[in-house]
């Protein structure tokens, strides 16, 4: 499978935008929203908002549930590189949401389906759920980081459309 990876990688080299990598190296990133994401292979920020290098600063894990390491992340995006906008991106289908509501987890995955548990409380409904944990990490970010300017929305895999919560 490395192999898929090198072949890919050349193919950008080639095809990319080498003027806006070497601008982006020499006069560093401005991006222009914080994109906190589930790691979901169907879930890709840039596909989903038509951005290109240097637009966007995102932030992945399974689940999108903001842990400290992710709200250090969100604080350096918005005070140092001065992204006005956080956004919170859930998502229709998710694995870790399932999870969490068939309470199948165990292992390193409880670290990510307990704070989901947290957020749904007792919604068994998957999209509500989805929903539901979108807008506990926008309250925990916006806890934790009062002057951000944080949103939370849900991506529909099938449909490719974000709703705004």
């Amino acid at each position: 499978m490395i192999e898929r990876l090198i072949e890919g990688n050349r193919r950008y080299v080639k095809n990319a935008d080498a003027a806006l990598r070497h601008r982006l190296a020499a006069e560093g990133q401005r991006p222009y929203a914080v994109v906190i994401t589930c790691s979901d292979s169907r879930v890709i920020p840039e596909a989903i908002f038509d951005a290109t290098l240097g637009d966007l600063f995102v932030i992945r894990a399974a689940g999108n549930v903001p842990d400290d390491q992710m709200l250090g992340s969100v604080q350096y995006a918005v005070e140092h590189l001065g992204c006005p906008l956080v956004v919170v991106l859930g998502h229709t289908g998710c694995g870790a949401v399932g999870a969490a509501l068939q309470g199948h987890a165990h292992g390193y995955i409880c670290a990510i389906t307990d704070g989901i548990i947290k957020a749904i409380g007792a919604e068994k409904d998957p999209d509500k759920a989805c929903r539901l944990n979108a807008l506990s990490g926008v309250d925990r970010i916006r806890e934790a980081l009062p002057s951000a300017d944080v949103r939370g929305a849900v991506y529909d895999i099938k449909s490719g459309e974000v709703t705004w919560l």
